[in-house]
């Protein structure tokens, strides 16, 4: 396991109507032929149907079992894998892990098991005043309460000639398998992107021996949705220090068959393998003439409803509680994912669980260095800023103040802060008289933890 992966399990990482007449099911309902058959329920059975089979589909459909022996739980995915996850897909590149160590739970013949009816199918639609799900070939499957957890995808290449051969997104299992098939050492390789799971991927390529050109976001930076430009200029130096050749988005025209890329001044730089990695989207298409409220993904309350009568939704296409600015975004990690999927669950059973909100977390491991973010990592207006910075040594502490309350932080190439930096945070401890100690030496977060701890704990 990779040390972000140890990091990552040490701290937690492994937004009415009346009730409906059920109306008939079409002949072509999908339980005659997509779901598997289960033992026939008693007649006030819940039926729960969860879309996207991701880590909040697999929390919420174990929860809802856990509770109710008699319920039926459809969980409807659009690949024909195994639940996986998806973070986990650099880590199976770089072989630190085998495919199987991708899956959400090892046992084959676990959903079967929980008696969890997993189908593979593609939503079209939600008909909430019928409630029921139309696939796209026809078939329905009716719901009295329905989750929609179906995440995001890559966004599109802001280049023309995405769609020539070798050139693939690292996304899926099956990109996965794609990617592992065509590299080899001295393999050229090049990555369109520097963000978050970018980063990642460096990380898989270097030690598959490529040759590998890394295009920066649309800033210049690197990670610049997570990361200061210091930081990100730091995790940049550190990876051209490894060999990797970066350049610019302006530098490219398009993408060409080979794969190539065209550059600014005509020329044509061939490829074995062009991987893009340029962002994502919320899968949200598929509501429009629902009636669900969307954003950048869909609204949900502290108790993950939307404005639909017994519809939720949970992970990468919710758009809740935002920790640190009180307002509404998207969390894309697992663990607000697999938060979002118990929370939803316990709700939809009639419960009344309340997510606090998403803190801003993220612990990127870039080819042995490690970085760091939390909370307002930028600062926020009126506040206080300590850093502390070794550039030579890659190493970096940021610290974000409001009033006494530490509110976000950086680090580079620092391990030893992260549970602390991400308690004081979200347990909003006041500092007092240590505010102006860590803004004098921000080595001292562990003794200002303590210190105030006690205090609250007397």
């Amino acid at each position: 396991m990779g040390l972000f992966c140890k990091i990552a399990a040490k701290f937690g990482f492994g937004c009415s109507k009346k009730e409906q007449t059920p109306v008939a099911k079409p002949a072509s309902t999908v339980a005659s032929s997509e779901v598997k058959k289960t033992a026939p329920a008693a007649s006030k059975a819940n039926k729960y149907v969860l879309i996207g089979a991701g880590p909040a589909s697999v929390r919420a459909a174990e929860t809802l079992r856990k509770a109710d022996s008699a319920c039926s739980i459809i969980m409807i995915g659009l690949e024909t894998e195994s639940p996986y996850s998806r973070m986990a897909l650099p880590y199976y590149l770089s072989g630190m892990i085998e495919e199987q160590g991708t899956h959400l739970r090892k046992s084959e013949s676990h959903f079967d098991e929980q008696n969890i009816n997993h189908v593979h199918a593609k939503v079209e639609k939600i008909e909430p005043e019928q409630k029921r799900v139309v696939l796209d070939n026809g078939d329905v499957v009716d719901y009295d309460k329905l989750m929609i957890a179906t995440g995001s995808r890559p966004a599109n290449c802001p280049f023309p000639g995405s769609e020539n051969d070798g050139v693939v997104n690292c996304w899926t299992l099956a990109d996965g398998r794609k990617i592992l098939d065509t590299i080899k050492p001295g393999s050229k390789v090049a990555l369109l992107g520097a963000g978050f799971v970018a980063s990642i991927i460096i990380e898989a390529m270097l030690k598959r021996g490529a040759d590998l050109t890394v295009m920066m976001g649309r800033t210049g930076k690197m990670v610049s949705r997570m990361m200061d430009e210091t930081a990100g200029g730091m995790i940049k130096s550190w990876c051209e220090a490894k060999g990797v050749t970066t350049i610019l988005p302006a530098t490219i025209k398009s993408i060409e068959p080979g794969p190539a890329l065209r550059r600014d001044d005509d020329s044509l730089t061939q490829y074995d393998l062009i991987i893009v990695a340029t962002g994502v989207r919320s899968n949200i298409e598929f509501l429009e003439g629902s009636g669900i409220e969307t954003d950048n993904g869909i609204l949900v309350d502290s108790g993950l409803r939307t404005n639909v009568d017994d519809i939720y939704a949970a992970g990468d296409v919710a758009q809740g509680v935002d920790f640190s600015t009180g307002g509404q975004s998207v969390h894309a990690i697992q663990p607000t994912a697999v938060d979002h999927g118990r929370i939803a669950a316990t709700n939809m059973m009639g419960g009344s669980a309340s997510y606090k909100g998403s803190l801003s977390m993220n612990v990127l491991d870039t080819s042995g260095l490690v970085s760091t973010s939390f909370g307002s990592w930028g600062g926020v207006e009126g506040g206080e800023t300590a850093t502390l910075l070794d550039i030579d040594n890659y190493k970096y502490v940021r610290l974000n103040f409001k009033d006494d309350l530490l509110v976000g932080a950086i680090t580079v190439g620092r391990t030893d802060y992260i549970g602390v930096m991400r308690g004081l945070i979200q347990s909003e401890v006041r500092l007092g008289e240590w505010k102006e100690k860590l803004i004098e030496d921000p080595t001292l977060l562990m003794n200002a933890y303590l210190a105030q701890s006690l205090d609250v704990a007397r």
